[in-house]
């Protein structure tokens, strides 16, 4: 999947596949993770939050299915 660089202190880059509804993130130092059911809106918010780490962590993380790719 195709990742953005994005500017945070925890995530590296971060990409979405419309079609599966997955979310792709590339953390700093844990790795790359797939988020599925993702909303578009959701990927959209993130992607345009002041703070990708802390949004991240308020919506996403332990709120849908998760596995590590990488």
């Amino acid at each position: 999947m195709l990742r953005q660089p994005v500017q945070s202190s925890n995530l590296k880059s971060v990409g979405y596949d419309e079609h599966q509804e997955i979310l792709e993130i590339e953390f700093i130092s844990s790795g790359i993770y797939q988020y599925s059911n993702v909303p578009r809106e959701m990927y959209n918010n993130l992607m345009n939050a002041p703070s990708k780490g802390k949004f991240f962590a308020q919506y996403i993380k332990d709120r849908f299915p998760t596995k590590k790719v990488a």
